[in-house]
């Protein structure tokens, strides 16, 4: 078969028992130089529940013989399952809802997603055993070895027990299967992430209708550190899948990619199948004659199953964009199930309960199931099922906590060039005693299509208010899951309440949305999507209300800072229009507001822009003036820690930062955004204004971390992957072909990363990447950037997509929440504004929101800006050090000379 296999003793080791098990035969199973993430409180999942450290004793093999599990299916043959049930464990990945997306999509039915660790094997065998409420398991990636109880949780045990159940384990999940039967876990000779590999396997069940071999189409995207040994696996495991090289490919030159990207798959022709399928081996499995043992033994085992049981696993990732008939595999795992079933289940035990397979998932659930039970012909599994109505969403009933809201709104007769452009405007209606309470969502760079709408406004109506969050003060370790913190509400009188949110400020801000009624008519007409509402930024350490355990560091500043917003400017860049806007309550009728600014500016002369203050002639070096936060040699060791973790397979990526500091006394900080926004322009900038906080953002960021329009479509659009523009066309274009495996690596990552996060709260099968590794040329730089976008749930509110998201996992890398952990215990002081976002809340639900990087933040008299950048296994840390310079230059430049101009 390719492998030397041997037959393994009855006993399974498992590393985690050591120190109780020394009286045992048992085996350790990684090498010694195997680390674990000991001081990041892993048992600790922000779920309340506290992992267990060690495998449970059920798991060794004598105890399985007898089992009544395996005695609970009936033997008489039935028809094919119409609709598949899946449980798919997750253990704590993030990527574990791309899966859910396409085996929603195939299996006619949304699986039920649940922790590794959140049900009891009471409550698994209840499901599994006494409803019959699931056909098949899946069990996800994740961070971490199967040889650690808490990285594993319940999923050894299913796999040991659940023998007459059909089980995928996908990477972790595949490591676990061989583990569980006496196959060790080994570092592999490289990790891979985020990188690509074509794939021979056996012709197997799982791969039908799959090419196999070098160049056939069948290339996968890889994520692992960890690997089976191919020499431990027993008799009962048998090798169906591994790479056909020991090398990995670039993911830019892919031939006939496009529909890979769209379809998940790439629809592949008949030519590319393996021609000769002919020698067998004695368990009827085919093998590729023309591949010699000796190859295969050199190469990394990708696919394993089981001799005897419906279990199988993979090391590679299916469910990624890159990865060529994903789809097709899930597909054949749909049908192994269905054939299984029919082979040992009656017709009537066929038709069982479908209440318990969407029950802790799908709202609603009841009638979810009553629309499947009468549709047979469903389109994609979902197109006929009845959600909630967009009209309840959009008005909510009347009650006493109902705001009734009403916009006014009108374009002017003048443009904004008329006027000098959106510089001139903001400094006219809103610059005075230093543009204080003011915002600005600046389209600076409006090329290429990037961005189009500019938002300004500041403090006005009756309606305006200002929010402002800051989380608990209590110690880090009484934080683990407490996600209160202190609200402060000033409105336009300047009265001042506070209140404590024992919920967090994520649910303060969705029952705000949530309590606002109004009439969709008021903004029909108007080619944007906010037109008042909430408008500021949320810090970084609000992750704690997003599955993070806990913040190890407080921030200075304010965990989330916004205006309620009535009065606003909108400019839109493609056709010079300008537009004002008033937000009114249902005892309002009339605003003077929008009659004043438009007697303003039809009043202005024609001005040229703002002359640019004159750079000072020395030479100035980045990050001059500043202080960093850490030193070169103490930042180079952090990113060797990040490849260690790498290695062990706690993450595949992790975005270290950190942050330069300066002094600047009494600045004019709106003097020194228009000097950023002129030398540094970005289609996501920003201007914020909080004099009650002495705190002034000066955002340039070219990053879009999420957005909803009205139609309900989510849009994300991460950058990974940048390099500096060439002095000539040829030069230029040679840096840009330098965009290389590692920049396309990083990039596929979050990409996948993000189609997690949009799969938890789209429609099944709507999330899609239009856009896959673009490369984007700036003024000074080439970027490489990607498009993620899926329609929203009707019953998933605009708070919902972003808690899914947030942070932005180009600012965390992946799995999510295992990374924070480990980038929290390096990292020397709280992220602050820095790495959360900027943008609006309409009040009608809609938002758009960007990554705050390339920011300062000046907050009592002191200028900081952070930076970073995603560490991967092939990083060099001295070239990490410089990219994260390079990303501070901007920024820290544009302090230095706007103060030295001004003095």
């Amino acid at each position: 078969m390719g492998f030397t296999l041997f037959s393994s003793s009855k006993e399974i080791s498992f590393s985690c028992l050591e120190s109780i098990c020394q009286s045992k035969n048992w085996k350790h199973v990684v090498p010694r130089s195997f680390s674990r993430v000991g001081e990041l409180n892993r048992k600790d999942r922000g779920d309340g529940v506290v992992k267990k450290g060690f495998v449970s004793s059920h798991l060794v093999p004598g105890h399985l013989e007898g089992s009544f599990v395996g005695k609970q299916q009936l033997n008489e043959p039935s028809s094919k399952l119409e609709f598949v049930r899946t449980l798919l464990i997750d253990n704590y990945d993030s990527y574990t809802y791309n899966i859910y997306q396409e085996l929603s999509v195939i299996n006619g039915l949304p699986p039920v997603v649940i922790h590794n660790d959140e049900w009891s094997w009471e409550e698994v065998c209840h499901y599994l055993y006494e409803e019959k409420a699931f056909d098949n398991i899946v069990i996800s990636p994740g961070p971490g070895s199967p040889t650690c109880a808490a990285d594993i949780g319940i999923c050894l045990r299913l796999l040991c027990e659940c023998r007459d159940i059909p089980i995928l384990g996908v990477c972790l999940g595949h490591q676990a299967l061989g583990y569980v039967h006496g196959a060790q876990i080994i570092h592999a000779p490289e990790p891979i992430h985020g990188r690509l590999s074509y794939i021979e396997h056996n012709a197997c069940e799982l791969f039908n209708g799959v090419p196999s071999g070098r160049n056939s189409g069948f290339k996968v995207v890889r994520y692992h550190s960890l690997v089976i040994d191919p020499s431990s696996l027993p008799r009962d495991l048998i090798p169906i899948a591994w790479t056909s090289s020991n090398e990995t490919t670039p993911f830019l030159g892919i031939q006939n990619f496009d529909s890979c990207v769209d379809g998940f798959e790439r629809q592949c022709g008949p030519n590319f199948f393996a021609k000769s399928l002919s020698t067998k081996s004695e368990n009827g499995l085919q093998w590729h004659s023309s591949d010699s043992q000796e190859l295969r033994a050199r190469n990394i085992l990708m696919g394993i199953m089981h001799s005897s049981r419906p279990h199988y696993g993979l090391q590679f990732h299916p469910e990624s964009v890159a990865t060529c008939h994903g789809r097709q595999i899930f597909k054949n795992f749909a049908e192994i199930t269905k054939d299984h079933w029919s082979r040992l289940r009656s017709s009537l035990d066929s038709k069982r309960k479908f209440y318990y397979s969407a029950c802790m998932q799908v709202p609603a659930v009841d009638q979810l199931f009553q629309d499947v039970a009468r549709s047979k012909h469903l389109m994609n599994g979902f197109d006929n099922l009845k959600h909630a109505s967009l009209c309840n969403l959009m008005k909510p009933p009347h009650s006493r906590y109902a705001k009734y809201m009403k916009l006014r709104w009108r374009k002017l007769e003048c443009s904004a060039n008329q006027v000098g452009g959106a510089g001139n405007i903001f400094s006219e209606l809103f610059g005075s005693h230093h543009a204080g309470n003011t915002f600005w969502l600046d389209s600076s760079s409006t090329e290429m299509n990037r961005a189009r709408f500019s938002f300004m406004g500041g403090k006005g109506g009756s309606l305006w208010r200002q929010v402002t969050f800051r989380l608990s003060n209590k110690s880090c370790s009484d934080m683990a899951f407490s996600h209160g913190g202190d609200l402060s509400i000033e409105d336009s009188e300047g009265s001042l309440t506070n209140t404590y949110l024992e919920k967090g400020f994520f649910d303060f801000l969705n029952q705000e949305l949530e309590s606002f009624c109004y009439d969709a008519a008021d903004f029909e007409g108007l080619p944007f999507d906010f037109y008042g509402g909430y408008i500021g930024y949320i810090g970084y350490d609000l992750k704690v209300e997003c599955g993070a355990t806990l913040n190890r560091h407080k921030s200075s500043t304010p965990d989330a800072c916004l205006f309620f917003t009535d009065n606003l400017v909108a400019i839109d860049h493609h056709s010079d229009d300008v537009y004002v806007m008033s937000l009114l309550d249902e005892n309002t009728s009339t605003t003077s507001w929008m009659d004043e600014v438009e007697q303003k500016l039809l009043n202005m002369k024609l001005r040229p822009p703002r002359k640019s203050l004159s750079p000072t002639s020395a030479e100035i070096s980045p990050g001059e003036g500043f202080s960093a936060e850490k030193s070169r040699d103490q930042y180079i060791t952090d990113v060797e820690k990040c490849q260690e973790f790498i290695k062990d397979g706690e993450s595949y990526e992790l975005c270290l930062t950190t942050q330069m500091k300066r002094s600047v006394g009494e600045l004019h900080s709106l003097g020194l955004y228009q000097e950023l926004r002129e030398r540094n322009p970005a289609p996501y900038a920003a201007w914020l204004s909080f004099p009650k906080q002495n705190l002034c953002i000066c955002c340039s960021s070219p990053e879009r971390f999420l957005r909803l329009d009205r139609n309900g479509v989510l849009e994300a659009k991460p950058i990974k992957g940048t390099i500096a523009r060439g002095a000539s066309p040829e030069a230029d274009e040679l840096l840009k072909q330098r965009l290389h495996e590692k920049d396309q690596a990083e990039n596929l990552m979050i990409v996948d990363l993000l189609r997690n996060d949009l799969g938890r709260v789209c429609e099944p099968g709507s999330v899609h990447v239009p856009h896959l590794m673009e490369v984007e040329s700036y003024a000074t730089v080439h970027t490489m950037v990607s498009t993620i976008r899926g329609k929203k749930r009707p019953n998933a509110s605009a708070v919902d997509c972003v808690r899914a998201a947030f942070p932005g996992g180009s600012m965390t890398g992946a799995p999510k929440l295992r990374s924070m952990e480990i980038l929290d215990s390096l990292e020397t002081s709280s992220r602050g504004i820095y790495s959360g976002c900027i943008g609006y809340f309409s009040y009608n639900q809609t938002f758009d929101l960007n990554i705050v990087i390339r920011t300062i933040v000046i907050h009592e008299g002191e200028a900081s800006v952070g930076a970073g950048g995603a560490i991967t296994a092939l990083s060099n840390p001295s070239d990490e050090y410089e990219e994260m310079v390079l990303k501070t230059r901007a920024p820290t430049k544009a302090v230095i000379e706007y103060q030295s101009t001004i003095a």
